[in-house]
């Protein structure tokens, strides 16, 4: 091989390169994100308490630990989309408008994170159990439930240190059948369902401060 048949070899990559690139940008799909978007309940009937409360990260159900969106079209079934996806994982996201929800109801002293260097009176952590899309023919439903579990820092007695445990449940009806509708259904289910937190973890708190 002579030395332009060696050249041209040598530069044969480089002329290929650009071409692969474009080649691989008009490949890919976009992938559109999604999240949770509502305010904060208002909660103006509660007196504040003299509290700490800490809120741990939410563990999730195997099923929905995932940014994908998960949606049930049938019995036993569970499939997830390819193209859209939520902005953070289903715990990720739980907690974050779990506490802030619970921060501005103002019932508190202070709500912090997990990661805080602050001591606290409660901790409340959970689990998400169910974060998806129910598909029942034409009807699209966002179905969440969340186990929250509320425990006094103080006490180490492990058979009184836990207030209550309960599980929360919400089904709303998707505006369209859409990951959109689903995204603003989800939001009108984790807005109720925090309220109903934060009222109950007020009370559970509460009865152990009158009672002791």
């Amino acid at each position: 091989m002579g030395v332009n048949g060696k050249i041209v070899w040598l530069l044969l990559p480089l002329l290929l390169l650009p071409y692969g690139c474009v080649d691989l940008k008009k490949s890919a799909a976009k992938i559109n994100y999604f999240t949770l978007e509502y305010d904060s309940p208002d909660i103006l009937d509660l007196v504040r308490l003299p509290v700490v409360i800490k809120v741990d990260p939410f563990s999730v159900a195997p099923l929905y630990n995932t940014s994908r969106i998960i949606y049930r079209d049938d019995s036993f079934k569970r499939d997830e989309y390819f193209y859209y996806k939520w902005r953070a994982n289903p715990g990720a996201m739980v907690t974050h408008f779990l506490r802030r929800d619970v921060t501005g109801a103002g019932v508190f002293k202070a709500v912090l994170s997990s990661n805080s260097r602050f001591p606290s009176s409660y901790v409340l952590e959970g689990a998400v159990d169910q974060f998806f899309e129910l598909d029942e023919g034409e009807h699209w439903m966002a179905a969440l439930a969340l186990t929250v579990t509320v425990m006094d820092s103080a006490d180490p007695d492990s058979t009184r240190n836990v207030l209550f445990q309960k599980t929360f449940r919400s089904l709303k009806r998707c505006s369209q059948n859409n990951p959109t509708g689903l995204a603003g259904a989800m939001s009108l289910a984790m807005k109720d369902i925090s309220e109903s937190i934060t009222r109950d973890v007020y009370t559970a708190i509460k009865d152990r401060i009158e009672n002791g």
